[in-house]
């Protein structure tokens, strides 16, 4: 910690960011009335977390090494290591405020030049007064030096007139011509060093416009630099979107928008904001043909401030399945579950890499690494969405932009079950069969997800399976809602029996671990590690190469554990920042904003027509309460039809096993997927039958339900 009055005063304090995560140590830098404060001091050279001008602060000191800033109707509560470090810190940041204070209200005298602060005034003077004394040293020596000399002389001039030889005459004067030099030349320098003083003296002012100006580009680089870094991830948003375009003699035209590094509520931060370009125009320069790409939404309208109590409507349903609960929009996001599916794929360039990929190994880390990528985007999605009608589908086409295309159907609706297949043209195809088990706790809601999530790619052929973690949404009774993720994920290709187990660590108020943390071990099929992995499921993951393991003491129940020895670890996969203003638009990420936006020549049955969901996203929830209403109504009167036809077909003769395969019981059967049972695991599982983006094509939905 540096001196309160001293150019820059910076150090590590404890900032409180929220409940859920208590005190986070931050670097603070204290400079020109500002206080600004960044995750690790390498971030100075890029992002700064916030800035507290330090003018119009309140400074509050508290008992125990806090200490209370307020500045803009917002509190930041501090903590310093020891009380020590605290009163530094107080008086650095008192003398700053009065400093800071003094500075609004004054204006130089030169008219032409910049304030200077008053910590860069405090600095000159003291240096100038430094030479000063300095000065006033030389010229002690320097009187010293004339008495020594001149008595040098008196000596030399008795030692002349007592030896009379001429030989020692002409030494003697010869001496004596030396001291009068060596006279000379100290008032020489004396005099030289008074001039220096006046020179610093009239160039003070000079000197601290200079530093001034150079303080200004330096923050000027800074920001420059940051932009740079916004530009640069939009660009490879871009490029990601269609790389084609950027082949050949063709013109790029990037729009971007927004720019966002506030404080979110729960204090997460992001280097960057990455936004897709607000249209991309590709010129081709041999034809002249200018050819505009479809550019998708970048934004919603503002979720309205409804408030109502979820557990005055949930307190009478605990232990209950959440698909049968009556649950109105207000606790609703504007997308359904199937546009949920959908949105495990925002991180599919993860496996257009794996498809390139020679090895299995190094394909299965960005295969877990791809699995973990689809909670990212859960951190702050606390409220639920629709129930998908029976019969509904969900279409994602993007082709264009990553090579893939995705189709979704709700294949039952007690237990909610969704089927999924997509294909890619970049080399793999995912497929799944999700049912949603959910039930209320009483202060929180578990939803497990049954069932396995299939991905195959073409080239070498490797299929690997893998289930989902259990999410759990916590104070329901009270306080603000927050989800987490637990469990463990046994990814495991059934090719080269190669398996990684990825372990989901609960969140624990006591635990030193670091939130959201997943870790996980890539082991052949002989259990050899090759790989450790380890992140977070809301930022990054890592993957470090084994070169050695041990074992070693500590393992849980007697056991030995194993210690891994690594080279550095790579990054596999890193969340995109959210979009500007996702706090009011549910916290969408840039692919969730898109995936209810309305498209022309979709399925009647397609999620983005269901009219309740449609009327929460334009912010009319009441009447969309109605339409959900209505929706579940005609839903119950269909299925209770269904159990008639079926009851009446037994009562003449037909019995369960002479149901087609694939429909239930109700006479129910799914229409772009079937009932079969795979190979490699024996389980039974829907899988497309095909035929859909055929009837796109042909524009004939005559065989779709009406159920909207």
């Amino acid at each position: 910690l540096s001196h309160p009055r001293a150019l820059v005063t910076s150090g590590w304090l404890f900032k409180w960011t929220n409940y859920l995560k208590g005190y986070q140590r931050r670097w603070f830098v204290l400079s020109n009335g500002l206080l600004s404060y960044y995750r690790t001091q390498a971030e100075m050279a890029h992002t700064c977390r916030g800035t507290i001008p330090l003018a119009t602060a309140h400074i509050e000191v508290g008992d125990t090494c806090h200490m209370v800033l307020t500045s803009g109707g917002r509190s930041y509560h501090l903590k310093a290591t020891s009380e020590g470090e605290c009163q530094r810190w107080v008086s650095a940041l008192q003398q700053a405020k009065a400093n800071a204070t003094l500075l609004m209200n004054h204006s130089d005298d030169s008219g032409d030049e910049a304030p200077v602060p008053q910590e860069d005034r405090a600095l000159t003077q003291g240096v100038l007064k430094s030479l000063a004394n300095k000065l006033d040293d030389l010229s002690t020596c320097n009187d010293l030096i004339g008495k020594h000399g001149a008595a040098l002389q008196r000596s030399l001039s008795e030692l002349e007139d007592l030896r009379g030889t001429t030989d020692s005459t002409d030494k003697v004067k010869a001496v004596n011509e030396r001291a009068t030099l060596f006279r000379i030349t100290s008032n020489a320098m004396i005099n030289a060093c008074r001039d220096f003083l006046d020179v610093a003296e009239s160039h003070s002012r000079r000197w601290q416009k200079a530093l001034q100006h150079e303080r200004e580009q330096r923050n000027h680089l800074e920001e420059t630099i940051e932009q740079l870094a916004k530009q640069h991830n939009s660009l490879e948003r871009a490029w990601r979107e269609n790389p084609t375009s950027y082949t050949g003699e063709k013109c790029v035209e990037l729009s971007q928008e927004g720019d966002a590094s506030d404080e979110n509520d729960e204090a997460e931060f992001f280097d960057a904001v990455e936004d897709s370009p607000a249209f991309i125009t590709v010129t081709d320069s041999g034809t002249n043909n200018i050819q505009l790409r479809r550019t998708r939404r970048s934004r919603i309208p503002d979720k309205p401030n409804y408030s109502l109590n979820l557990w005055s409507i949930m307190k009478n349903c605990i232990g209950k399945d959440l698909s049968k609960i009556p649950m109105p929009v207000n606790f609703n996001e504007p997308l359904s579950m199937l546009q949920r599916l959908s949105e495990d794929l925002e991180y599919s360039e993860l496996l257009d890499r794996a498809a390139q990929c020679d090895s299995s190994l190094e394909q299965m880390c960005l295969v877990a690494a791809f699995s973990v990528s689809s909670y990212s985007t859960t951190v702050h999605r606390t409220a639920k969405p629709f129930n998908p009608l029976l019969g509904e589908t969900y279409e994602l086409d993007r082709l264009e932009e990553y090579g893939y295309r995705s189709i979704s159907e709700q294949v039952s609706h007690h237990p909610p079950a969704a089927a999924h297949h997509v294909t890619s043209q970049r080399g793999w195809t995912l497929w799944q069969h999700i049912t949603i088990d959910s039930k209320f706790r009483g202060k929180y809601i578990s939803v497990m997800p049954l069932g396995n999530i299939h991905l195959q790619f073409h080239s070498s052929g490797n299929h690997y399976v893998w289930s989902k973690v259990t999410s759990t949404v916590h104070n329901i009774i009270v306080g603000k809602l927050w989800i987490d993720q637990s469990g463990d994920i046994d990814i495991v290709n059934n090719t080269t029996k190669d398996t990684c187990r990825l372990k989901f660590s609960p969140y624990s108020y006591f635990s030193r671990e670091v939130p959201r943390k997943v870790t996980g071990v890539v082991e052949d099929r002989e259990g050899t590690a090759h790989y450790i992995l380890s992140g977070t499921w809301d930022d990054k993951m890592e993957s470090a190469k084994v070169v050695d393991s041990s074992q070693g003491c500590g393992g849980s129940e007697g056991k030995q554990k194993t210690v891994y020895q690594t080279l550095q670890p790579k990054l596999l996969w890193k969340k995109y920042p959210l979009p500007d203003n996702a706090e009011n638009m549910h916290f969408f990420s840039s692919l969730a904003l898109t995936l209810n936006e309305p498209e022309e020549g979709v399925a009647p049955t397609d999620s983005r027509l269901r009219p309740d969901q449609r009327l929460m996203e334009a912010g009319l929830w009441d009447e969309a309460n109605s339409q959900k209403q209505r929706l579940e109504e005609c839903q119950r009167l269909e299925r209770k039809r269904r159990e008639t036809q079926a009851n009446q077909a037994l009562e003449e003769g037909e019995n369960f096993d002479s149901v087609p395969q694939g429909q239930d019981i109700e006479g129910y059967q799914p229409l772009w997927f079937e009932k079969r049972t795979e190979d490699s695991t024996g389980e039974s599982t829907y899988v497309y039958k095909g035929g859909y983006w055929e009837a796109k094509e042909r524009q004939d939905w005559s065989q779709c339900p009406q159920i909207f």
